[in-house]
């Protein structure tokens, strides 16, 4: 039996990041992946995703041009041709992982891996039985989209992300449970692509996880595409009617509305993938993994990164809990540090955000003051002809600290690295307000915002 100094198991953005860091730091290391490397993130979630959503951008634009005097003739779509740029995007991504690991001398099995109590991990490669022995080990499984209990949802009636990309056919009509970042995300592309959708949310506004003024100018851009948002608005049963899905829904009020549909996407969250590691006796924490901020388990030798352990379900996040987790195993000490943490809606328009929102600041009991800043009045907003958006600011009054930052308009989740690294670096309102930014930018809407903060703003 083959022993490593470590072993991964899971080859998504935790356990590919986490394998190249253990062999840079001169470990012998294994890393084991079911399916494709690259993981949810690049073969069934944020990469595919980002590109189809870029080809919404693209049929939106061209729509808005006719009020510009660009006039073009109808657009048509070609969906068999957007998969097969979705599958050369992630094809290139995948080649430049394997790449890497040839390149960190590691060794990838391509198989289903259980680990067991010694150190041990049984490697299931079609059928053909290997196992390896590792000193340490980073379980990095990952997490599956939910299914539900609803009655009647029956296998092979409805997609979660995982199957949605598979599609040959735009659907004639589209429902989507649960108003999240990828149930709104997918509303965006469907609705581009000309799919009438209806998005069915539990909570009282879509995107919960984010600023309520954020979420109220996404649903009203959502809206004027033509999706129908149903909020406090749960799905109490589905059934089938010749080829239509019949999707019965209850609000609040008790109000019971059945949605006919041809496709059903669920998208009610994830789940951790643990049956890899069932026979470890670990320590959770609800159905998440428990670990320390060294990346550790309840179990010496055995660390876990990534959705196991359910803090932001978020790629890099993953990739940051990988690094910390791996250099632990090799011997460092090294602590994960989840203060600045972006988080991206890649909807029309993006969402951003980074820290505290206000309701986490006043929980906190912490002195703030909060300035918000229209792109109404931003000179390159109004020559994209996008200004709905605004920025945010929320800052301490007593140094001036930036708690956080929230953005809604066109490249926000590019935008959102400038905070980022004011808050990394502890920078203040007052630095940040005698920075120098270039003009017209949609970034210039983050100085403002200080400026107005120190109230020295100079706009409206």
């Amino acid at each position: 039996m083959k022993t490593y100094e470590v072993a991964v198991v899971g080859g998504g953005p935790a356990g590919y990041v986490a394998a190249i860091r253990a062999a840079k730091l001169g470990r012998t290391v294994a890393l084991v992946e079911a399916r494709e490397l690259g993981g949810t993130c690049l073969n069934r979630g944020c990469i595919p995703s980002k590109t189809l959503l870029r080809h919404a951008e693209v049929i939106e634009n061209i729509k808005k041009a006719k009020s510009w005097g660009i006039e073009t003739g109808p657009v048509t779509v070609s969906l068999s041709k957007m998969m097969k740029r979705k599958d050369e995007v992630i094809q290139k991504l995948r080649t430049g992982i394997t790449f890497l690991m040839e390149q960190g001398k590691i060794d990838v099995l391509n198989g289903y891996g259980e680990v067991a109590m010694d150190g041990v991990i049984r490697v299931d490669q079609n059928g053909n039985q290997q196992a390896i022995k590792a000193d340490k080990i980073i379980l990095a499984t990952g997490s599956k989209p939910i299914v539900p209990p609803i009655p009647g949802l029956r296998e092979g009636y409805f997609h979660t992300s995982d199957t949605i990309f598979n599609i040959t056919e735009i659907p004639a009509s589209l429902v989507i449970v649960g108003g999240g970042i990828i149930g709104v995300e997918f509303a965006c592309i469907f609705a581009a692509l000309g799919v009438p959708v209806t998005i069915v949310e539990m909570s009282d506004r879509i995107v919960p996880s984010e600023d309520p003024q954020a979420a109220k100018v996404l649903a009203k851009s959502l809206k004027n595409k033509g999706i129908a948002i149903l909020t406090s608005t749960k799905v109490t049963a589905v059934d089938q009617e010749g080829s239509k899905e019949l999707v019965h829904t209850e609000n609040q009020k008790g109000q019971k509305e059945i949605l006919q549909t041809e496709m059903i996407l669920l998208s009610v969250g994830r789940s951790p993938n643990t049956s890899a590691f069932s026979s470890l006796d670990l320590a959770m924490n609800g159905s998440f993994v428990k670990v320390d901020e060294y990346m550790a388990t309840s179990l010496p030798n055995v660390y876990a990164a990534g959705d196991l352990v359910g803090n932001w379900l978020l790629a890099h996040v993953a990739s940051a809990e990988g690094l910390i987790a791996a250099s632990n195993a090799a011997g460092q000490k090294e602590a994960i540090d989840y203060h600045v943490v972006p988080r991206c809606v890649y909807t029309s328009p993006e969402i951003a955000s980074v820290g505290m929102t206000e309701e986490e600041a006043e929980k906190k009991g912490i002195s703030f003051k909060v300035v918000k800043v229209d792109h109404a009045g931003n000179a390159k907003a109004l020559t994209l002809d996008e200004k709905e958006g605004f920025t945010k600011l929320i800052a301490d009054t007593t140094y001036g600290e930036i708690l956080g930052v929230s953005m809604v308009g066109p490249h926000v989740t590019e935008m959102i690295a400038e905070p980022s690294a004011y808050m990394r670096l502890e920078g203040t309102v007052d630095e940040l307000a005698s920075m120098i930014h270039a003009h017209p930018t949609v970034s210039e809407s983050l100085y403002e915002a200080a400026a107005s903060w120190l109230g020295k703003g100079v706009h409206h």
